[in-house]
């Protein structure tokens, strides 16, 4: 296993927003990237395209189904020759007010965001870690939410303090291995997912949590991974480094 670039990385949700960032900021460091995408074919063939050197994938799966998790981490695999790092980024929030929803509602988003955000990464996990030696890494996607609670959406922030936990848990088995497993907990962050929230009536408040009066970039939590995944980074294994530009301290 190569420990510096050339290394075979699987980023999951990588077609747009943080993963796409993530995704580039590898490619640059002349890692092979997979970009996963589960709906976005066009958005991710047209990413690899971006990056430099060759080598790189877009593969399709929804990381909600076990099934096609398994083909995802075997095509990258057999593409690479196995797997240095995994960064699980596929993640979703759904608004569900517990005293507004329907319980169809609230039923709904808790399936969805726990299948994406939390079994499906721990099945990804499972198959990736098959291909992964001494040297490999694990960075794992959190939230702020998942540590001071997420208004309407309790089953995201749910989802995400389980898969912080299952990262912690995981950094103690694969240790003997050589294998590290961090995370990052990013708060709000520029994408698309999240620009209808801050240019909304309550952008000038999500811009006031932090003392910096802005939100985070894209760019700036990949630079976190990338930090994470590098060989410098074993001792920070179990960690959590939190992205929320102040906003949240605990």
């Amino acid at each position: 296993m190569t420990q510096s670039s050339g290394r075979a990385v699987l980023v999951t949700g990588a077609s747009r927003g943080i993963g796409r960032a993530i995704a580039k900021a590898f490619a640059a460091n002349g890692d092979r990237v997979a970009v996963n995408y589960h709906t976005s074919g066009k958005l991710a063939e047209d990413l690899i395209r971006e990056f430099p050197g060759d080598g790189h994938l877009a593969v399709q799966a929804d990381v909600a189904d076990p099934e096609a998790v398994e083909r995802l981490v075997e095509t990258t695999a057999s593409a690479f020759g196995g797997i240095d790092v995994l960064v699980n980024n596929a993640g979703i929030f759904t608004d569900a007010p517990v005293l507004s929803a329907s319980y169809k509602q609230w039923q709904e988003a808790w399936r969805a965001e726990v299948e994406v955000n939390l079994l499906g990464s721990a099945n990804v996990t499972w198959c990736a870690v098959r291909h992964m030696g001494p040297g490999g890494r694990i960075i794992n996607l959190s939230s702020r939410g998942a540590y001071r609670g997420e208004i309407n959406s309790s089953g995201g922030a749910a989802s995400k303090a389980g898969l912080t936990a299952m990262g912690q848990t995981l950094a103690l088995e694969l240790g003997p291995r050589g294998i590290a497993v961090a995370a990052v907990a990013p708060g709000w962050v520029e994408t698309e997912m999240t620009q209808p929230y801050l240019t909304g009536p309550d952008s000038d408040e999500i811009m006031a949590q932090s003392p910096f009066g802005r939100v985070a970039r894209p760019d700036e939590v990949a630079s976190a991974v990338l930090y994470l995944a590098s060989p410098a980074a074993e001792w920070a294994s179990g960690s959590v480094l939190h992205l929320n530009g102040a906003s949240y301290l605990h």
